[in-house]
């Protein structure tokens, strides 16, 4: 096991990539508001040639209606309603996924015309599951998503397709399935739920607002690091070992910040090229994500080399064993890819996952109440209560199993933050989809899990409310939903690997704090706005009130 200082006292090559990746961000009813420097990148760059390119736009979508026309006749063809260009969207970027809501509750499936090809948007339970699953081959992350994504992500699993994809898939699967990983990630969770839980008690001593995402944002990229790559970062401690590891997140942040630009910029290319506004910035960014990165990877390959890694439990180790096996197979690059897209998945979704939960359950104290009578009752937790490290300690497996009104509470969070609030597939061959509505080769298909969580026919009257108790039973026992209806988690054969690996780390996080803290928000009267970023994590942080219980 490393800390940073063994990862700061070697030197490696620098390398020098780019960046990028996929969804926008979202809010409840509330703006979204991204960085300002990548703001006014945007909008400067669609000013200067904005002219040019709406005549472009005009003068492609005539040509493709006039070239069209003929083939209509011939065979008549469905398309679902068109609502705008894309100049439209990037006109309302600034609430993006509350326009798209509105739109989804005139249209369940509509689309948004473009030069070259369509964007088609769906709330459509029954259009998700075919693209998702019912013709699965049809659809993948296609040309769009990769040129956007490869110079951050590489080949990594969030972006590939075909064998690629499988050959990941299959190895994570592996890893994620044994019992070996889910008994070593719970202890390393509930370590650092111990660890961040005494760090909320010294604000809680000293009357002081904090902010939560802040430090969970730290604690999750300490569990990920140390499950995922054996290493210590030690984030949460603020300490002098921690530089590394903290000037990591905050590089891997900011590009994330930055990457959404690429899906509604048109001239992102030319930005690339000449290197300027946010693209210069991100290879700036991605240049200190690959150093760190390769670093990592290169003492983790001379420790393996020197004493083995057939024990080392953590997930990196299982592929330096596969890379063992067929050096070429595995490259150093592709190691760089798998890590950083593990990071991307187990990181921000996690703790702005807890961060609107926490968000939530402040504006519903009822349900803070509840969640923590579940937490004593299910672990027989006597009062007064026992240490927190030895609370921590008593958290079992049967225990979290049987936490159900937790778990009903964080699915309603995602259902209503989901932390990737649209993902997209693009079309391989043309096609029909269920309702009769055309697809054309290349045409990109979105399914939409933040407008999904608001449709009244989709959840009822209330879908905009936070209601734990629609997940229960007459019993309190929770009832899942299909996957194409609660799409949080993706579904079909991509569907999350890490689904129950979330749910353990908020699980834990949530009943370790929750046991021991009351919180309230530091301003009663907030309304939490977005952040303009790869997950859905709350803009400006979210500051709390702290007492012991």
């Amino acid at each position: 096991m490393n800390t940073i200082e063994d990862l700061s006292r070697k030197k490696h090559p620098s390398y020098s990539l780019c960046l990028s990746f996929l969804f926008f961000p979202s809010d409840h009813k509330h703006h979204l508001a991204s960085s300002p420097g990548a703001s006014m990148d945007l909008f400067t760059a669609t000013a200067t040639l904005g002219l040019l390119f709406s005549a472009v736009c005009a003068f492609a979508l005539l040509f493709r209606s006039r070239s069209s026309s003929s083939d209509n006749e011939k065979k008549k063809k469905q398309y679902a309603p068109a609502v705008g260009t894309i100049l439209h969207q990037i006109v309302n970027f600034p609430r993006i996924y509350d326009y798209h809501t509105e739109l989804s509750r005139k249209h369940k499936t509509f689309r948004f015309l473009s030069p070259f090809c369509q964007y088609i948007y769906t709330t459509d339970p029954i259009v998700v599951e075919y693209f998702l699953k019912t013709n699965f081959q049809n659809y993948g992350k296609g040309w769009m998503n990769y040129e956007n994504l490869n110079d951050m992500f590489g080949d990594g699993i969030f972006v590939v397709d075909g064998d690629k994809w499988r050959h990941q898939r299959k190895l994570a699967s592996y890893g994620f399935s044994t019992k070996s990983l889910r008994d070593f990630s719970s202890a390393i969770f509930r370590k650092n739920a111990s660890k961040l839980a005494h760090v909320v008690s010294s604000y809680a001593k000293s009357n002081e607002k904090f902010d939560v995402q802040h430090l969970l944002m730290k604690s999750t990229m300490d569990s990920i690091f140390r499950i995922g790559f054996g290493v210590e970062l030690n984030c949460l401690d603020d300490s002098g070992q921690s530089q590394g590891g903290n000037e990591f997140a905050k590089s891997f942040d900011a590009a994330n910040e930055l990457l959404i630009l690429r899906y509604i910029n048109p001239l992102w290319k030319a930005m690339r090229y000449l290197n300027i506004g946010s693209e210069a910035k991100l290879r700036d960014k991605i240049k200190l994500v690959n150093e760190f990165v390769y670093r990592l990877i290169s003492i983790r390959i001379e420790q393996t080399s020197e004493t083995g890694n057939e024990q080392n439990e953590d997930i990196l180790s299982r592929f330096l064993n596969e890379r063992k096996k067929d050096p070429q197979s595995i490259s150093l690059e592709y190691l760089r890819d798998i890590i950083l897209n593990f990071v991307l998945a187990g990181k921000d979704s996690t703790a702005g996952t807890l961060a609107w939960f926490f968000y939530l359950i402040c504006k519903n104290p009822r349900v803070q109440e509840k969640i923590r009578k579940e937490v004593i009752e299910v672990t027989e937790a006597a009062e007064p209560a026992a240490a927190v490290d030895e609370f921590a300690e008593t958290i079992s497996e049967d225990s979290l199993n049987k936490m159900q009104y937790l778990h009903a509470a964080l699915t309603e969070t995602l259902r209503l933050f989901p932390p990737g609030p649209m993902d997209s597939k693009v079309c391989f061959s043309d096609d029909t989809l269920p309702g009769g509505y055309t697809v054309r080769k290349d045409d990109v298909v979105f399914y939409q899990p933040y407008p999904m969580g608001r449709m009244e026919y989709l959840w009822g009257a209330d879908a905009e409310a936070f209601r734990p108790e629609r997940w229960l039973n007459d019993d309190g026992i929770f009832q899942p939903e299909s996957p194409y209806k609660f799409t949080a988690f993706q579904a079909g054969p991509r569907l999350c690997l890490g689904k129950e690996f979330a749910y353990r780390q908020m699980k834990i996080f949530a009943a370790v704090l929750l046991r021991f803290f009351q919180f309230k928000l530091g301003n009663e009267g907030e309304v939490a706005r977005c952040k303009a970023s790869t997950t859905l994590l709350i803009d400006g942080g979210l500051f709390l009130e702290v007492i012991h219980r």
